[in-house]
């Protein structure tokens, strides 16, 4: 028997700029809701609708310690993201590699 499906995928969850800044402050270790709205200039409310995003895309854990929430990070689902943009890597190393070879050209010639 498999999980039920995701309710927001990881690209609709790291869309928010609100997210990313979650995820990045969840990054340095596993943070209390009361740690984490503290770093917001919103309620308490707001960023947990932002959790609960990230908890249904699969990105942020939690577990209940006493009467207090944490959060983790799970980088897992992650790496569908990265899969996706390294797809685009070829694009951005091409476009580097032909200005590279155009500045390299330039240099010759105003060398010579």
């Amino acid at each position: 028997m498999s999980a039920a499906p995701a309710k927001h995928d990881v690209f609709q969850a790291v869309a928010d700029p609100t997210r990313r800044k979650l995820l990045s402050l969840l990054g340095d270790g596993e943070r209390p809701l009361k740690d984490i709205t503290g770093h917001f200039s919103m309620t308490r409310t707001a960023v947990s609708k932002h959790l609960r995003i990230l908890s249904e895309a699969g990105l942020v854990k939690e577990r209940r310690v006493g009467r207090e929430t944490r959060y983790s990070l799970d980088t897992e689902p992650l790496l569908e993201l990265k899969a996706w943009l390294s797809y685009f890597d070829r694009f951005w190393e091409n476009k580097l590699s032909m200005l590279r070879a155009y500045v390299e050209s330039d240099t010759d010639e105003s060398s010579e």
